[in-house]
């Protein structure tokens, strides 16, 4: 099996676990439950089934079952944690305290270097314009962000993005991007740094609003009635044009400047019950 800090789901684990313990003995979920102390011999098959969720007590006696050592149950009972944890701050701290236990064990948690990626914007307009503006200082690139940065932030970014392999540096001292697109992918940690980049890059927009020119930006919108079916459609046409849009910018070398693009499709009402909708888009 894979160590515990490669799973993104205590659940996945579990099952592994199960399964791994099954391959070599007539192991039973009756007797991994009785193992960990459950009265009902299906808790957890429904556990892994997404049908219940452990609590903290029970994340200990399971761990302890399955002979995991001090940290590695430490870890497990913080899985569990943060799957129940029900605001992004909570899932944030209990996330910071896996990543500690696991810097105190000297243990690579997985998704670590993306999570630190999407907590600021700062990482994402630096990895750009330091490719893009080849052998400047830090203080040339931190006066071309917008807002401006200090030198020493984007010395910390740079350092930061070349350790994460985000980024890599020639003999020349030049930069290059490892990879040019960068997806935030599945993983359930990165959600949560991820959430904190939109909104930041959400109170960026509103500040280009007020304060940029029409020439030097593009808003429109739509308010629309939908269907279930219709919604799909849309997201996965919104999708589509994502992976355009990462086509053009690969295919552009000539870099002038970093922008942002924020794709937003969100309620404005509840669901309407008896089917009606209103039909035709207003364009705002």
């Amino acid at each position: 099996m894979q160590p515990v800090t490669e799973y993104k789901d205590y659940r996945e684990y579990l099952l592994d676990y199960y399964r791994e313990r099954k391959r070599s003995s007539a192991f039973t979920w009756r007797e991994f439950a009785k193992l960990a102390g459950f009265a009902s011999g299906a808790h957890l098959k429904l556990v892994c089934d997404g049908k219940m969720r452990l609590r903290e007590e029970g994340a200990k006696k399971t761990a302890q079952a399955m002979n995991l050592s001090a940290f590695e149950q430490e870890y497990f009972v913080l899985m569990v944690r943060y799957e129940r944890a029900k605001t992004d701050l909570e899932k944030k701290k209990c996330f910071e305290e896996m990543q500690a236990l696991c810097e105190a064990n000297r243990v690579k948690i997985l998704g670590s270097e993306l999570y630190s990626y999407y907590e600021t914007w700062k990482h994402s307009v630096v990895r750009e314009l330091a490719v893009a503006m080849p052998g400047a200082k830090p203080s040339e690139i931190a006066k071309a962000c917008k807002p401006p940065i200090s030198a020493a932030d984007v010395s910390e970014s740079l350092y930061f993005l070349v350790k994460s392999g985000l980024l890599t540096r020639d003999i020349k001292g030049n930069y290059h991007q490892t990879n040019q697109s960068l997806s935030s992918g599945r993983l359930n940690v990165v959600a949560v740094a991820v959430h904190s980049l939109l909104r930041q890059m959400g109170e960026f927009a509103l500040e280009a609003l007020d304060k940029l020119p029409i020439s030097e930006r593009n808003f429109s919108g739509i308010t629309m009635g939908v269907s279930a079916e219709g919604y799909a459609k849309i997201v996965e046409e919104l999708a589509q044009c994502r992976k355009r849009i990462v086509s053009i910018v690969t295919e552009d070398k000539n870099v002038e400047k970093v922008c942002r693009l924020n794709m937003q499709l969100f309620p404005l009402t509840e669901n309407i019950c008896n089917g009606t909708s209103v039909r035709g888009p207003k364009i705002n």
